[in-house]
């Protein structure tokens, strides 16, 4: 990996953390690469580099908010569970298998990478986080 991408890494990370996110994609912080950080906080934080969901399956569907629409949160329709194949840094290929919110965060930190955010898939009106 190189020392720019591996501080775009660490940024990322630092940034997502400040945010009290659990997850940050690349575009959402200007850098027009396809790269992901997640931490759903279960010890195991994840990068992926090049990312593609190669498997979906079933059906869950939650409140997400977002860092780039800071405030709300709207009811978006998921998958249950997630393959998906992508590059660490240390540019190794791997696949990992999710499910619940980590499968929804992939889900959602992908989308960034296509220019969708989770506004676009809402089931209904974005609400302000007061309201919870």
């Amino acid at each position: 990996m190189t020392p720019r991408i591996r501080e775009l890494i660490e940024d990322m990370y630092e940034t997502m953390y400040e945010a009290h996110g659990v997850g940050l994609a690349a575009p959402q912080v200007g850098i027009l690469k396809r790269v992901v950080v997640i931490d759903v906080m279960d010890g195991n934080p994840l990068t992926l580099i090049n990312p593609e969901i190669i498997y979906e399956g079933g059906e869950q569907i939650d409140d997400e908010g977002c860092l780039s629409i800071p405030g709300k949160l709207a009811p978006v329709k998921r998958p249950m569970y997630v393959h998906c194949r992508a590059y660490n840094e240390k540019m190794e290929e791997f696949v990992v298998e999710a499910e619940g919110l980590l499968a929804r965060a992939i889900c959602h930190e992908l989308d960034h990478l296509d220019g969708v955010l989770y506004a676009a898939r809402a089931l209904g009106p974005l609400r302000d986080v007061e309201e919870e």
